[in-house]
């Protein structure tokens, strides 16, 4: 039998030839990766059931049903009165529609096929789906930059780096999902178009460019990354008739079509963010109308209409672009792109974007937390592509140095870092595998030959110390990316877990309770009022309206919110009664210990409230003591612990025992007894309080019949 199966094997060996068994072999490797990269983020999946995770996917998911069972005239066209109120919301115009048509096309093409499948498990899927072809574009991209065993080390590499896992497990079914497979698609055919100058791989790269801004608002970094490359090529003199064709192909093309998207209409015409890449349109045809001219006249006729040209040109620029912007032809900068360049901006000018977790500066311990060894490896990629600069390289370098810039003045920015962090990673360990592997087959070789090398002593001990270190970090990186998925990526925050005393788990299902008592005890018009954070999943789970959401794109009426929670009981009525407000929802950890409460963000609330003109007599240090602290205790500001929401939070509270040893009212979160214990609700009653008290649902009181 054996005999038989060696047989089979050397016939095997005997019909593949050396580069087919070299290429089949790689598309193993990948093949594996990929699946790796699927299978990776179903730890929530196994875990828990089959659930959307976080705030901003539930709205996605609302909207994809709809677009599923609706078809996409209605979606487009589909005013959702649900939000917002009074206000409401034009969906159509007000999102990036690529992830919701994904989905939904994937919906009915296995429909089609009759492969029965919830439209809500296509959404928990995508997400893990989409990740195995990042996978394999990351294998695409690399191999153009360097080689194929650089691209595969990078495919391994991506598809288990936490900091893109953080955004693609099951059930993470947001925007970035899709958006990351995007954008490398977008880079390495904007790659192959530079190294062929083909009008062919320039149209592809507008087509993907184009399916990143149906997905994501991060495209405005594509946007200005490649004028920027191109901008770079021009400097150090490699700019030439195939720069020229492909960024003018991706311009013009990519331009035309992302104005498709409602949403972005008139921005890549009228918006500063996109004014570097016409700016670079614009030179491209200067620079090809210099070399042209060049070539038909003497060197100092050309000087001449040179300084000429360059003066007249960016005098007009100039003017041109000053009028416009006077004018508002050309709108400002965005908050959010101001926030990026400069970070102290949204927290001293636009609370609002400031209070987001998701838009806080990056502590070095999540850079190792995210990516952990490809933290020591990106400088070494680097350093490998400095040593061999081309076209190509250099935009990769560019993408690194300016990813690692904006990843760390914004957390969120991690997903755009990790995949570039990757991809150096893996040019850098495939250019030292590659080196000391060489070292180890010519020591080899001369062993044979019994011939050594005085220049080079222990070669084969030093190749294989480097290979066994670089083994074992591999190693160990794939022992941390596990466990960081397991830990700290896989627990949906709708559903919320936490560690007994005898190592067991115990799930906490308040959030789905909550909405579960809403959606079936409250007349169907019910008004629900709580803070944006849970706008999403009131409306996608309770189905009931809402006041404000997790589009924040209305800061007046969200600062009426938070004057409400900020006010006490008399002025707190008036403004839900202004508003038609039935219902009121705060989030309260101070018995199970949940630190991501109403309490903890109730400063921001007190920011934004007192950002308009309405809410100026809502000043942030009534709510510190005369020696600056923020606390719940006795010791507290009188103004705080009489406020709506501090009253929300711990009505009834007073007589709880949350320890043992700890007196009655001891908030486990603030590690403090509360100041204000004896004390009723005189505008609010309380409708419902799930099992471990964190989600706490008040019904605003009738007013008083005066003629009775």
């Amino acid at each position: 039998m054996n005999r038989g199966n060696k047989m089979v094997t050397q016939a095997w060996r005997l019909r593949l030839s050396p580069e087919k068994q070299d290429t089949l072999l790689k598309m193993t490797i990948l093949t594996i990766a990929a699946v790796l990269s699927f299978s990776t983020r179903l730890f929530s999946v196994l875990r828990f059931e089959s659930v959307i995770h976080e705030f901003d996917p539930y709205f996605n998911f609302r909207t994809t049903k709809y677009l599923a069972e609706e078809g996409f005239y209605n979606f487009h066209n589909w005013f959702d009165d649900r939000a917002w109120y009074p206000l409401g919301r034009i969906i159509g115009g007000t999102i990036y529609p690529g992830l919701m048509v994904t989905s939904a096309l994937l919906y009915n093409l296995l429909h089609m096929l009759n492969i029965t499948i919830d439209i809500r498990n296509v959404c928990v899927f995508l997400a893990p789906l989409f990740s195995s072809l990042t996978t394999l574009i990351t294998y695409q991209l690399t191999k153009e930059l360097k080689d194929a065993g650089a691209g595969l080390i990078a495919a391994s590499l991506i598809s288990i780096v936490p900091g893109y896992i953080s955004r693609s497990v099951a059930g993470s079914y947001d925007n970035e999902g899709i958006a990351i497979f995007c954008m490398l698609l977008t880079y390495t055919m904007w790659i192959k178009a530079v190294k062929t100058g083909s009008l062919f791989w320039g149209s592809m790269c507008a087509l993907a460019y184009f399916y990143m801004v149906s997905s994501w608002g991060g495209y405005v970094f594509l946007i200005n990354l490649i004028p920027l490359h191109v901008i770079a090529l021009m400097i150090t003199g490699r700019f030439s008739h195939r720069i020229y064709v492909a960024y003018s192909t991706v311009y013009c093309l990519g331009t035309v079509l992302s104005m498709q998207i409602s949403f972005v209409g008139f921005q890549p015409v009228q918006s500063s963010e996109h004014m570097a890449a016409f700016g670079v349109f614009g030179l491209c045809q200067i620079h090809a109308l210099v070399d042209y001219v060049r070539s038909k006249l003497n060197k100092e006729q050309f000087q001449l209409l040179f300084r000429t040209m360059v003066m007249l040109a960016g005098g007009g620029f100039t003017v041109i672009g000053v009028i416009l912007t006077v004018t508002g032809k050309i709108s400002p900068w965005t908050g959010r792109f101001y926030a990026l360049l400069d970070p102290s901006y949204a927290k001293n000018n636009i609370p609002i974007i400031a209070s987001v977790s998701e838009h806080q500066p990056t502590t070095w311990s999540s850079f190792y937390f995210d990516l952990q060894m490809l933290v020591f490896l990106f400088p070494a990629g680097l350093y490998f592509c400095f040593s061999r600069l081309t076209d190509a390289n250099i935009f990769i370098i560019m993408y690194g140095v300016t990813s690692i810039y904006f990843a760390g003045v914004m957390v969120r920015l991690m997903l755009v870092l990790a995949p570039v962090m990757c991809i150096l990673s893996g040019i850098g360990l495939s250019s030292t595998l590659t080196t000391y592997m060489r070292n180890l087959d010519s020591t080899r070789k001369e062993k044979k030959i019994k011939r050594s090398d005085s220049s080079y002593p222990l070669r084969n001990e030093i190749a294989s110390g480097v290979v066994l270190m670089i083994t074992t970090f591999l190693i160990m990186y794939t022992f941390h990316c596990t466990w960081v998925t397991s830990e700290a990526y896989s627990s949906p925050s709708i559903v919320l877990s936490a560690r007994a005393g005898d190592g067991g788990r115990i799930i906490f299902d308040d959030f789905r309770e909550a909405y579960y008592w809403l959606r079936h005890n409250t007349p169907e018009d019910a008004k629900v009022m709580s803070w944006w954070d849970y706008g999403y999943q009131i409306t996608a789970m309770a189905n009931r309206t809402i006041l404000v959401d997790n589009n924040t794109w209305n800061n007046t009426h969200i600062s009426r919110v938070g004057q409400a929670m900020a006010s006490p009981e008399d002025k707190a009525y008036e403004i839900m009664r202004e508003l038609d407000v039935n219902y009121v929802l705060v989030i309260f950890g101070g018995l199970t210990g949940y630190s991501s409460d109403d309490i903890n963000k109730f400063l921001w609330m007190v920011r934004i409230g007192g950002s308009t003109e309405r809410g100026t007599h809502i000043k942030e240090s009534d709510y510190y003591t005369p020696q600056g602290e923020f606390r719940i205790d006795k010791e507290g500001s009188p103004v705080l612990l009489n406020c709506l929401m501090y009253k929300m939070c711990y009505y009834q509270f007073g007589s709880v025992y949350t320890e043992s040893g700890k007196p009655t009212g001891y908030d486990r979160v603030r590690n403090a007894e509360i100041g204000n214990k004896d004390f009723e609700l005189d505008v609010l009653e309380e409708a419902y309080t799930t099992e471990h008290w964190l989600v706490r649902i008040y019904k605003v009181k009738d007013l008083e019949n005066r003629g009775v």
